[in-house]
């Protein structure tokens, strides 16, 4: 649930420095296709329904987050299902667009540790 209230604040943020045709609400956000894809996709992911978070974080990034922060977290999220399902060249092609869209994005301690995303994570480090 922290995620998803982070993830709807961040869509807030990066909406009212977009211009002014931007959204400036929870409810204008939520409304666009591709961040209510990435929060249905997030929540998904948090209640370990992986095969449908999966659907919904790569629906949200073909349907155009605006924010680079969520570019980066559907990427990353997508990673970790693709490393656990044993697709390694899926997760690596997601840590690398996680840092296309963000070179300095990075994993925290505990999940750089991870035994199964962990390696693969690193082997994509520039």
């Amino acid at each position: 649930m922290k995620l998803l209230v982070v993830v709807v604040m961040t869509c807030l943020f990066s909406a009212c420095t977009s211009g002014p045709l931007a959204p400036k609400g929870a409810l204008d956000v939520m409304d666009r296709p591709a961040e209510k894809a990435l929060l249905t996709g997030l929540h998904a992911y948090d209640d370990a329904h992986y095969a449908e978070a999966e659907k919904q974080l790569s629906l949200a990034l073909k349907s155009g987050l605006v924010s680079t922060r969520d570019v980066v977290a559907a990427n990353k999220h997508l990673a970790f299902i693709y490393c656990s399902t044993n697709r390694i060249v899926d997760c690596e092609a997601a840590f690398r667009n996680a840092r296309r869209a963000d070179p300095s994005f990075t994993l925290s301690k505990s999940e750089a540790g991870h035994p199964l995303w962990g390696p693969v994570f690193k082997r994509t480090q520039p």
